[in-house]
């Protein structure tokens, strides 16, 4: 039994597919095939289902599969400390971001980043939170950033800073008139949220629940997208209006298309925070990456 086939096994029950998972693994899938067949009879026990169109885990395997992320886990905390004991700004820092977050810190902080550790390389990806919270749990990323709340078992979170809501809106809006506007106002009008899955719009419903339509619970808005980019684009285009975080709201149109207005509710605000494993060494990375974001976000204050 070694680690590549415990790797195998969880990245199958992951995929259900042989072939998106020897993609994932960087293998031919004879290769995975083989290997998880070979662990297989060496535990005596059969830890998949196999059909024409998915593979499942067994019951059984799904108890091995899980065991298998922890020993996967405990692993890569023994590289974790390997590492310690030599330059910890040194070794590269793998960073994940939500997507409703990182397009508008990572420009932000990297500079400042690259100059309190300059020998430090740096990987950044975007992801939704449940996502980044399972490659932080596999040791995929050192370091995730968030909005709170996030809670995950041996995971340490710490607030970073408030940012307020806005809305963004059309400069000939009825509201655009206003010097701020309230949930209430919101009421009646066509807000455009991002899709299921983003943890922003919870936040903004949560933050607004007068968008919701009394009848039916559901949001009133005539359209949903996949980014807050695609979401001010829609803005401008005169669809309807939107709801952002202050740092998403800074505006590549002109004054008479485009204006954004202090969203009134004072509970209108998202925590964002940066979680590691409590296990990860490296706190030294930790530090500077937390710095190198503070410095970032007074600078574009």
């Amino acid at each position: 039994m070694t680690l590549t086939e415990l790797r195998y096994i969880v990245t199958l029950s992951q995929e259900e597919h042989f072939g998106r998972a020897a993609d994932r693994c960087n293998v031919s899938q004879p290769t995975l095939s083989v290997a998880v067949k070979k662990l297989e009879d060496e535990l005596d026990i059969a830890l998949f289902e196999r059909s024409k169109t998915r593979v499942s885990p067994t019951p059984m395997g799904e108890k091995i599969v899980a065991q298998a992320q922890r020993v996967l886990e405990q692993a890569s905390t023994i590289k974790d400390i390997a590492i310690m004991g030599k330059d910890q700004l040194g070794s590269p820092l793998k960073v994940g971001a939500i997507f409703t977050i990182g397009p508008y810190l990572f420009p932000t902080f990297i500079p400042h980043l690259q100059a309190l550790a300059p020998n430090m390389p740096l990987y950044v990806e975007e992801g939704f939170t449940a996502t980044l919270r399972q490659r932080l749990r596999k040791g995929d990323l050192d370091v995730i950033i968030v909005a709170l709340p996030f809670t995950e078992a041996d995971v340490v979170t710490q607030k970073l800073y408030e940012e307020p809501f806005v809305v963004s809106l059309p400069a000939k809006h009825r509201l655009a008139q206003q010097a701020s506007i309230s949930s209430a106002d919101l009421a009646d009008e066509n807000v455009m949220l991002l899709g299921p899955g983003h943890c922003f719009r919870d936040q903004i419903i949560e933050a607004c629940p007068s968008i919701l339509n009394k009848s039916s619970n559901d949001v009133t808005a005539t359209a949903e997208g996949s980014s807050l980019e695609t979401l001010r684009h829609m803005v401008a285009s005169g669809i309807g209006i939107t709801v952002l975080p202050e740092s998403a709201a800074i505006s590549r149109y002109k004054e008479d298309a485009l204006v954004i207005r202090p969203l009134a509710d004072t509970n209108a605000t998202r925590t964002v925070a940066l979680a590691w494993r409590a296990s990860f060494p490296r706190h030294k990375a930790v530090d500077a990456l937390r710095e190198a974001i503070l410095k970032g976000q007074k600078a574009s204050q």
